[in-house]
């Protein structure tokens, strides 16, 4: 395997634009989740964009969620990245399962309804 960050700024150099921002952003979720956990428990709200992209969405729904576990998560959120890149599917339409499977960790967590 040799030098994991050189190794990891190859990958990230022969990768196309899109998914430079997508292994940006899973970087950015590993980092959040080695950190501390927040004491604050309550969602901050941040509105939803008229336009925005599922990299987008999963960055302002972990900071509006900043409080749970993401890798608790990062199965549910991956895969649905992966049918947004990988099957075509509509950028829209992921994000609201996104945003389902958020305020659900969040109720399963602390027991109470966000919506």
């Amino acid at each position: 395997m040799g030098n994991p960050e050189k190794n990891l700024l190859e990958c990230f150099r022969r990768l196309p634009e899109a998914e430079r921002d997508t292994l940006v952003a899973f970087a950015e979720f590993l980092v959040e989740r080695a950190g501390s956990e927040p004491v604050d428990k309550q969602p901050k709200p941040i509105p939803r964009p008229d336009t925005e992209s599922v990299v987008g969405a999963i960055r302002r729904l972990s900071e509006t969620y900043h409080m749970l576990d993401r890798s608790k998560m990062l199965h549910e959120t991956s895969a649905l990245m992966a049918q947004h890149v990988m099957q075509g599917r509509e950028a829209c339409k992921v994000i609201d399962e996104l945003e389902v499977v958020f305020r659900r960790h969040h109720q399963q967590q602390f027991g109470d309804d966000t919506r």
